[in-house]
């Protein structure tokens, strides 16, 4: 799992050491390599053409990309920028390391059917993240500034110092309620998904045993507890008359980093996921050594490993159409890319749709995506200095023991800095589909050939739910038979 934080989260994490250059991209150190050599664009047999062509090498792309080099199929990775990640890929300035996106993560070192989803593609890949493993993050909210605790027991220490008197009782209510349910929400592997009736193999014939027995052990409540899974998070917390606003603050808080919606347009199945991951005992959160980086240098070793191709600096400007077909991509340079078998686009639905010929998309369809409302972007502070510096934390850090003009990086992200960088429409987060009132699309589009990954697609926004986009838009290129090799090969 990870999380992004916003500019009007209260949330920060800064880590200093004495005498080193330090990086403070908004909560933790970072640094990549990016060693990985940007291929060519002609495949084995000289011609500008793959199997399939990923437009963006955000962690969906990649992950995409990945599996189906992994499944044999000629697999070219355009990505516009002169680093791929899109926005999880990280960046160097005068020798400072910065992280641009997610910084909150967990579950990396998870295996088996119930695990991250991006474990389970990292897995595929024959790649793994040495990770630091930590278990607390410090919060500042207006009740005050606390290092948060994850695990069944520590919160509750945090609750009666800042929350009301039957706080500690709620939440015990609300774990009791949720975490026997999230072995149902976790009983399905998102890789063995796919976007055909293929599935019925893959996924509900092949774990209908382990599905029934999961709703065995969870008895009559936790199985109507179940049913809620697809509902808004907030049905559950009234359900349960929690009325704490601490709590329910806290909830919206948690919601917000995840999704970027609060709990009332938040899937219940998103937030039971993500409590199993921090209020089960032992549970860890995970931070990559070398930073939100080294999730994208792996995805694209594992890539390449099987014979994937990834071309950095290739802006595509528009998806050509022949026929009805996606056949492949125009370069901004005018060069054209042949897809043999489909185009898979790893760009918001927004910027898919201007990548299209007009003519070819239907009105419904157009209409569908503009009318669909946007998340909120956000904006960066990247400072580099020196550690001898002392850097509490924002404003209370920016203090007396803090001179700007020590400062060796100064730089602000901004919506239009994600727009010109991360070619995202308008800066944005993503969409804002709230639970109950929409659901993300699906990954198949009006144009043969073409498919979609990414938070604009299901599940949803998150890098767990962008790394099973990318894993079902590569399932459903294959046979169920190749899908079905993959799943025994990893043993899930």
């Amino acid at each position: 799992m990870a999380l992004r934080f916003q500019p009007f989260s209260p949330i920060f994490n800064f880590r200093s050491t004495k005498r080193r250059r330090t990086v403070l991209a908004r909560n933790e150190v970072s640094a990549t390599s990016n060693g990985y050599p940007s291929s060519t664009l002609t495949s084995k047999q000289g011609k500008p053409e793959a199997d399939i062509i990923v437009i963006g090498s955000g962690i969906g792309g990649l992950c995409s990309g990945g599996l189906l080099a992994r499944y044999g199929q000629d697999v070219l990775v355009l990505e516009s920028h002169d680093v791929a990640g899109g926005a999880a890929h990280s960046f160097d300035i005068k020798g400072y390391k910065f992280d641009s996106g997610p910084s909150l993560f967990s579950g990396f070192q998870s295996r088996g059917p119930q695990a991250n989803p991006l474990a389970q593609v990292l897995d595929a890949l024959g790649e793994s993240i040495p990770c630091a493993n930590y278990e607390s993050w410090m919060v500042y909210v207006p009740e005050g500034e606390f290092l948060s605790r994850i695990g069944p027991t520590e919160f509750f220490k945090d609750l009666e110092k800042y929350a009301g008197p039957d706080s500690a009782r709620e939440w015990r209510k609300l774990l009791d309620a949720i975490l026997p349910i999230s072995a149902a929400a976790m009983a399905l592997p998102p890789l063995s998904i796919r976007g055909d009736l293929g599935i019925i193999s893959t996924a509900a014939a092949r774990y209908a045993p382990s599905l029934l027995k999961t709703f065995a052990q969870m008895g009559p409540q936790g199985a109507l507890g179940a049913t809620k899974l697809l509902r808004p998070f907030s049905e559950i917390i009234d359900s349960l008359g929690i009325k704490d606003p601490f709590i329910r603050n806290w909830l919206d808080l948690l919601a917000f980093l995840l999704a970027g919606v609060k709990t009332n347009g938040i899937l219940s199945a998103e937030m039971v996921y993500m409590f199993s991951e921090w209020y089960k005992p032992g549970c860890t959160l995970e931070y990559p050594l070398q930073g939100s980086g080294a999730i994208v240098d792996a995805l694209v070793r594992g890539l390449q490993k099987f014979g994937g191709r990834i071309s950095l600096k290739s802006h595509v400007e528009n998806i050509v159409v022949e026929n009805g077909r996606a056949v492949g991509v125009k370069l901004r340079g005018g060069q054209f890319v042949r897809a043999k078998k489909a185009v898979v686009s790893n760009a918001s639905m927004w910027d898919t749709l201007s990548l299209l010929p007009p003519e070819v998309v239907p009105k419904s369809y157009r209409d569908n995506i503009k009318s669909t409302p946007q998340c909120e972007s956000f904006m960066h502070l990247h400072l580099g200095f020196d550690a001898e510096v002392l850097w509490r934390a924002v404003e209370k850090a920016l203090g007396p023991g803090f001179n700007r003009e020590k400062c060796e990086v100064k730089l602000v992200g901004t919506p239009l800095t994600h727009k010109r960088f991360l070619r995202r429409n308008r800066g944005t987060y993503g969409p804002a589909i709230l639970a109950g009132k929409g659901t993300f699309p699906g990954h198949s589009t009006p144009i043969p050939q073409l498919l979609c990954c990414g938070d604009s697609t299901f599940p949803g926004i998150g890098v767990p739910a962008v790394a099973a986009s990318g894993a079902i838009v590569a399932n459903s290129l294959v046979s169920v038979a190749e899908h079905s090799q993959l799943l025994d090969a990893v043993g899930i």
